[in-house]
């Protein structure tokens, strides 16, 4: 049972989907059905469907691909920009952008520890940055991060911003409607397989994009902002219609149901976590209601094989320095039911006790 946070379990109906014969995106005009009810679905749960402000693009490409096709996009050699972190992939925001060229200034802190606010604002005080990257959930660690006040003060500065929400979007709302680029992936909570970067994209961003000399078709998203007389390039067709079955496995279900049922078994996991007498990794009221981390300092790669050998349950360690300090569970999308996650904690106590 696959129980990690990214990729999730795909359930039955998206893989009945995905064996559909195959049709040619480039040729067949149902493709563009097919993709435009992705984006209808994707503006409802993004919360801007009745916005002007923003225009959702879904790219063929794994997670990744959106966070560097946004860096991609904006920052070109000399473009300063704020990396704000407290985790993995915080900080490698600010690879991307010197790899783009551009001079990034890291505003981070521990990784256990809220975004640092104090030092945002002296270090916004201090320079001229037009664009600004952070993470919402930083999944390696469990933690959801609260945006709202580095919102506040990148909308004072008038600087643009660039969110890694990659494992929020049908699980945790989203502020998108503050954000400039808010980027998701298909194989998170919506339970599609890898293969799809989803992309919310400002008016002034398109702007912005606009204004600069692209350096890159497969990572830049302008191509994308007009598809209606094609695609940049041959879509991942199969991967579109599954996704348009995961999305419309949600709409039924309903956004706020889904958001209620995956604070449900959070709370669940976390309080038998509590009873076996293993911490989380993050504050409890940081942690994000997708994914749970464990701190097992030293065990984690261990409980995880016993776990996956013993009880044929598949989960994830942490990454980097973290990877053998933290055992996460991925409680996203269709693997967010209380009997997985049961099933889940009772392997772990099994082998923890």
């Amino acid at each position: 049972m696959l129980m990690t946070p990214g990729p999730t379990a795909v359930p039955e109906p998206v893989r009945e989907a995905m064996a559909a014969e195959l049709i040619n995106p480039d040729v067949d005009p149902r493709f563009q059905g097919i993709y435009g009810d992705v984006v209808t679905d994707l503006e409802a749960i993004y919360g801007i469907a009745d916005a002007d402000s923003h225009d959702v693009v879904v790219p063929g490409g794994e997670g990744i691909l959106g966070l560097e096709a946004a860096v991609a996009s904006l920052v070109e050699p000399g473009t300063e920009v704020l990396c704000l972190s407290n985790g993995l992939y915080g900080d490698g925001f600010a690879d991307l952008v010197e790899s783009y060229g551009g001079e990034p200034t890291l505003v981070t802190t521990g990784y256990d520890e809220p975004l640092p606010i104090q030092e945002l604002e002296a270090a916004l005080a201090d320079g001229t940055f037009t664009v600004a990257t952070m993470v919402h959930c930083e999944t390696p660690t469990g933690t959801l991060n609260d945006l709202d006040p580095a919102l506040d003060l990148f909308e004072e500065y008038e600087v643009l911003t660039v969110v890694d929400a990659v494992s929020s979007p049908g699980g945790v709302p989203v502020p998108t409607d503050r954000i400039d680029v808010c980027l998701g992936a298909s194989q998170k909570c919506f339970s599609a397989p890898p293969g799809l970067t989803t992309a919310a994209i400002s008016d002034r961003t398109w702007e912005a994009m606009e204004a600069r000399e692209p350096t890159s078709l497969y990572t830049n998203f302008l191509p994308w902002r007009h598809t209606t007389d094609g695609f940049p390039y041959t879509h991942l067709t199969t991967n579109v219609v599954a996704l348009r079955e995961a999305l419309a496995l949600l709409r039924e279900e309903g956004l706020q149901e889904t958001y209620e049922r995956h604070e449900r078994v959070a709370d669940y996991c976390r309080e038998r976590a509590g009873e076996i007498g293993v911490p989380l990794y993050p504050d409890p009221q940081r942690s994000s209601p997708t994914v749970t981390a464990l701190r097992l300092p030293g065990e984690a790669e261990h409980v995880q094989r016993r776990i996956r050998n013993e009880h044929d349950i598949t989960l994830a360690t942490g990454l980097g320095d973290l990877a053998n300090d933290i055992l996460r569970i991925g409680h996203m999308g269709h693997a967010a039911r209380l009997d997985r996650v049961e099933e889940t904690m009772d392997a772990f106590a099994a082998v923890t006790e």
